[in-house]
């Protein structure tokens, strides 16, 4: 049990510290070859600290843990906006653009329900895991076209506040050593997913507690640790903008990308099925936190710190309730 307790705590450090080495040699890579920091950021950035989500349910889906799969992103999810954005507002008020309470937001609710839907058969198969997929490939390309036709000022403003965040991530100028971090990046999330998923049902056996309650808490907790350490030092730093951004592009690309990748693979089944094993709640919730930021910014555009305190509330009633459920 000790054993396994350690394992566990180990594979999250290797998620973690992994991400960090992928997003920072693949950004480096990126910037050498040209790419523009809103495509770096667009793209390598978004990847890189949602890897461990999408290495987790990968693993956890080959192995046929399908509730741990589909429960961390529904539990990470919950935790980007409910801990995340909560513990960042109480840090400091964030204050969002336009675009993410008239585009970013609506977006991530609309692919929430469409998870809803394409689950209520207790199945996600690989022609829906292939629809999820094409979505993100479509976000993609619609974030990248909205932001070529900004003003040449607000691209040059942009430029200059990623410049700011390249002396941050200070950039490796050796290609060879680029490599290198990418490829320890690499190794260090596979091999951290790996770890995670063995210890996670190692530990579940010895509880007694289900694959569900696993996954949409400690495993996604840990997964969300990337988020939570970029959205909590960029509240620190008075970067609003770069804190609730993150978190909705992370939520969308968990559930296009991760649950895509992972069905696309091998089709995930929810044991028990989807409204009887209590997933059909989950996903509620999921909905309803997402909605809250939109709710929250719709007139002043800020999340202030009482609703940082009332997103933290609903996070901690929600575990309260899966663990009066187990």
């Amino acid at each position: 049990m000790t054993l396994n307790l350690v394992l566990f705590v180990v594979g999250f450090l290797m998620l973690y510290f992994s991400a960090g080495w992928l997003v920072k040699g693949s950004s480096s890579l990126a910037r050498n070859l040209g790419l523009t920091p809103l495509v770096i950021g667009l793209t390598v950035v978004a990847f890189g600290t949602s890897a461990p989500e999408l290495v987790v349910s990968l693993v956890s889906s080959i192995k046929g843990k399908s509730m741990i799969a589909v429960g961390n992103v529904v539990g990470s999810n919950i935790c980007n906006i409910a801990l995340v954005l909560g513990l960042s507002a109480v840090v400091h008020p964030i204050k969002g653009s336009r675009s993410i309470i008239q585009r970013d937001i609506p977006i991530m609710l609309g692919v929430s329900l469409y998870l809803l839907v394409i689950s209520l058969n207790s199945n996600i198969s690989r022609i829906e895991g292939v629809s999820l997929f094409s979505g993100i490939i479509l976000y993609t390309f619609f974030n990248y076209y909205k932001a070529v036709k900004e003003s040449r000022i607000k691209r040059h403003d942009e430029s200059i506040a990623f410049a700011h965040a390249a002396e941050d991530i200070k950039y490796i100028t050796s290609k060879s050593r680029q490599f290198v971090w990418i490829a320890a990046g690499i190794i260090g999330v596979v091999v951290g997913a790996e770890i995670v998923v063995d210890a996670a049902v190692a530990i579940m056996k010895v509880f007694g507690v289900n694959e569900k309650f696993i996954g949409l808490t400690i495993v996604a907790f840990g997964t969300s640790l990337p988020e939570l350490a970029t959205s909590v030092v960029a509240a620190l730093r008075k970067e609003m903008d770069i804190s609730i951004g993150n978190l909705v592009g992370s939520n969308v690309f968990n559930i296009l990308s991760v649950l895509g990748a992972a069905s696309m693979v091998k089709p995930i089944p929810i044991p028990g099925g989807f409204v009887q094993s209590g997933l059909l709640i989950d996903y509620l919730f999921m909905i309803f936190v997402s909605f809250l930021p939109w709710l929250m910014m719709r007139k002043t555009q800020t999340v202030t710190r009482r609703d940082g305190i009332l997103l933290l509330s609903c996070y901690v009633g929600y575990v309260l309730y899966l663990i009066i459920k187990i």
